[in-house]
Parts: C-alpha cells; sequence; structure tokens
C-alpha cells in the first residue's frame, strides 16, 4: 500500500479530527502505531500543521466515516493527479519575487529557532538564499537582526509544505542514522584488546623486582655495606 503525501501531518490531521483508532491511521499513514501515539501525545510534529486528507484528494468523508463506525475497518487510498503532481520535485533554480525576498531573513530566523536539525544547505534551498545570509541570521549581525520576526516560510509562500515536511524527515532520518553509528562506536571492546592493555609492560617493573631482591637478602637499603676486614678488627 502506498503512504500518503506527508503521511506525518496527515496522521497529525486525523488523530486531531476523527475518532479512528491509533492502529486504523498508522495503517493510513504507513507509521508505526508509537509514532501516532507520540503525535497524540504532542511529544512529536509539534511545529507541524495538520493536512486535511480530503482536501489533498486522498480521502473521502464517506470513507472516514467508515472507518470511524467500525475499528477493523480499513482506510483507502485514492490516488489524486494533483498530489501525483506534487510529489515531483522542483527542478531548476527557484525564483522568488521582489516582494518576497525581505521576508527570507524571517523565514530563516523560523527554520533555524523551529528545526534545528535541518542543514543550512537545505534552509538555503527552502528558502532560496545563501549560506552567507543564514550565518548572519544564526550570528544576530543580520543589518536588520533587531526587526528580525519569526516566520513559517510556508506561510510566506517561499516554499511548499509537501517540501518542508519532506526535508524534515529527511533530516531526523539522517539524525537517527548518525545517533546509531556514534552508538554503535560507544560499546564495549573486545576483551582481547582490554587484556592486552593490562599485559603492556610497566616502566617501573624492574626497578621494584630489584628492590625485592635486595631486601630478600638481608641487606637494608639505608645502611651502607661494612666491609669484612673491620668485622676481624
Amino acid at each position: 500500500m502506498t503512504a500518503p503525501i506527508m503521511p506525518k501531518a496527515t496522521a497529525k490531521w486525523l488523530v486531531f479530527n476523527t475518532t479512528m483508532t491509533f492502529d486504523q491511521i498508522a495503517d493510513f499513514t504507513q507509521l508505526h502505531a508509537l509514532e501516532v501515539q507520540s503525535i497524540a501525545d504532542d511529544e512529536t510534529a509539534q511545529h507541524m500543521k495538520g493536512v486535511d486528507p480530503v482536501l489533498m484528494g486522498q480521502l473521502t468523508r464517506e470513507e472516514i466515516a467508515k472507518a470511524e463506525a467500525d475499528p477493523a475497518h480499513r482506510l483507502k487510498l485514492l490516488s489524486n493527479p494533483l498530489v501525483v503532481a506534487l510529489q515531483k520535485p522542483r527542478k531548476g533554480a527557484r525564483y522568488t519575487p521582489v516582494s518576497k525576498r525581505l521576508e527570507k531573513p524571517d523565514a530563516i530566523f523560523w527554520l533555524i529557532r523551529n528545526h534545528p536539525e535541518l542543514p543550512d544547505a537545505v534552509i538555503g534551498r527552502l528558502v532560496g538564499t545563501t549560506k552567507a545570509t543564514i550565518d548572519k541570521v544564526r550570528n544576530r549581525t543580520h543589518w536588520n537582526a533587531t526587526n528580525l520576526k519569526a516566520s513559517d516560510p510556508v506561510t510566506l509562500g517561499l516554499c511548499t509544505q509537501i517540501e518542508l515536511d519532506q526535508a524534515i524527515e529527511k533530516a531526523n532520518r539522517e539524525k537517527t542514522r548518525s545517533a546509531s553509528s556514534s552508538g554503535a562506536r560507544n560499546t564495549l571492546r573486545p576483551a582481547k584488546e582490554t587484556l592486552a592493555e593490562t599485559d603492556e609492560v610497566d616502566p617501573f617493573a624492574d626497578e621494584l623486582e630489584a628492590e625485592a631482591e635486595t631486601n630478600e637478602g638481608g641487606l637494608d637499603a639505608d645502611e651502607p655495606e661494612t666491609d669484612g676486614e673491620d668485622d676481624e678488627s
């Protein structure tokens, strides 16, 4: 089964606007039931806007009513030419109208504040800006830093909700993958390595051994040795 466009945003809308079970929503959005529950508990997707699958042409009101009446009913995804067209990646350079260009720093400010997991390159593609401008906004050295107001780039019309959600999901996947890799590197080392370290030569071992042999011979290291001739005298 194909997942709907923006599955998490769709799941959020279904959680807060229908009485369907988590299992039904998870089955339709191709998410795990625990992910749907975390959305319901407002643990994830806090800043994500819910997407109405009916308005997107992916579901009908009648289908939702059936699912609400029967917990065993499974939703059927509708194909929509508009959705297919929106899913196609945009090609070519992004053109931003002059009236929107002054709003780019506000959008950058919003993305940095609400989605720190997004790399600068991704922010640049979403907003249509440069890394230098992103650095100035982040470091508060932008010429208009005192007047910046965090504004959703989707609301400003600088990117679509689809593009933003896809960028966030990809960044979260890469973050999870990176955390898993670092965790694997921090696991316990094999016994061979730890035993090898304990077998390393102690630089003071020879001195300690020599001192032990001296004490066994009955000599006191703090008293000088006496010559045999002095004993006879």
